[in-house]
């Protein structure tokens, strides 16, 4: 696909933290419109990925020439404890996006996760089979699936440990370890037997832009280089704040947060790009270097 200023992008899901990072990227590149059931920005159109009526609506209008799929529920233990809810979302609107995308004769991209992994490895590559654990993992993998077994031009590009969006979009690790100091805390527990591998958002949504311009369908694992534990990438994150002589970082084990984080998660979500590797289009930086960048926004919002 080549791109341009007349090329017409369709983002489903786009009021998250990736939602903000992509919408950035492409909307200085091409035409979008950018929708969500979360209206939390001037820039995002209503449409329900659920409803397949109602997006096809949203989407035939606008006549795309590629569809983006960022709609997910992400929280693990909402979607344990609302499978139902978890599945239209992930799955059945991962299905209804794909039988669009084929209509309108769109390319489709889906972003998938890490999470799709069991843990029994220490590594995956692009071929392993997955093993997911969760629902929210499910009904994620669903969404792959179909993609694979419906369409031939589509994208799907597994995140890592997304990072992203600042204090106020970002729901993940690196937030939550934020807001932890932000409130004063000066000592953080933080588990050392997770492992896997951080995906900065921005990085992410500018690869995925020109691995989409080279038509190389398929699936790919889309990380930052470097793998590490959430204890390394909290004393990573204190050190640059420059905070590693007030915020101590304490090694725990998972069954220290059972109660709060009881979804069922792999002990290793580590990815390698092996295929944007051997295709030389891989545009990620190593996860250091990612949150280097990305903790210039928490060091301002300290310093207000």
């Amino acid at each position: 696909m080549s791109w341009g200023p007349d090329r017409r992008v369709y983002i489903a899901g786009c009021g998250g933290m990736l939602g903000e990072a992509v919408y950035d990227h492409f909307s200085t590149r091409a035409v979008v419109k950018a929708t969500d059931i979360d209206l939390n920005a001037p820039w995002l159109e209503y449409a329900d990925v659920r409803d397949y009526r109602q997006l096809w609506g949203s989407i035939e209008a606008f006549k795309p020439d590629l569809i983006i799929n960022l709609a997910a529920l992400t929280d693990l233990e909402y979607c344990e404890r609302n499978a139902d809810h978890a599945w239209l979302t992930n799955a059945l609107g991962a299905e209804n996006l794909a039988l669009i995308a084929e209509k309108m004769q769109a390319i489709y991209v889906y972003v998938s996760t890490a999470g799709i992994f069991d843990g029994a490895q220490d590594v995956y590559n692009d071929f392993d089979r997955p093993n997911p654990l969760s629902i929210y993992a499910k009904s994620k993998y669903h969404g792959e699936q179909f993609a694979q077994a419906y369409l031939r031009r589509f994208f799907v590009f597994r995140a890592g440990w997304m990072m992203g969006g600042g204090p106020g979009k970002d729901k993940k690790f690196v937030n939550k370890i934020y807001r932890q100091i932000a409130g004063g805390a000066r000592e953080l527990s933080v588990v050392d037997d997770k492992l896997g591998t951080p995906t900065y958002t921005k990085s992410f949504a500018e690869a995925m832009y020109k691995v989409i311009g080279t038509e190389l369908w398929g699936v790919y694992n889309q990380v930052c280089g470097g793998t590490c534990s959430r204890y390394d990438v909290a004393v990573e994150l204190v050190r640059l704040l420059d905070l590693q002589d007030a915020v101590r970082v304490t090694k725990v084990g998972s069954d220290h947060f059972a109660g709060e984080y009881f979804a069922p998660r792999p002990r290793s979500e580590m990815l390698v790009n092996m295929k944007l590797d051997s295709r030389r289009i891989n545009f990620m930086p190593h996860w250091k270097a990612a949150l280097k960048e990305y903790a210039t926004i928490f060091k301002k919002d300290l310093a207000r």
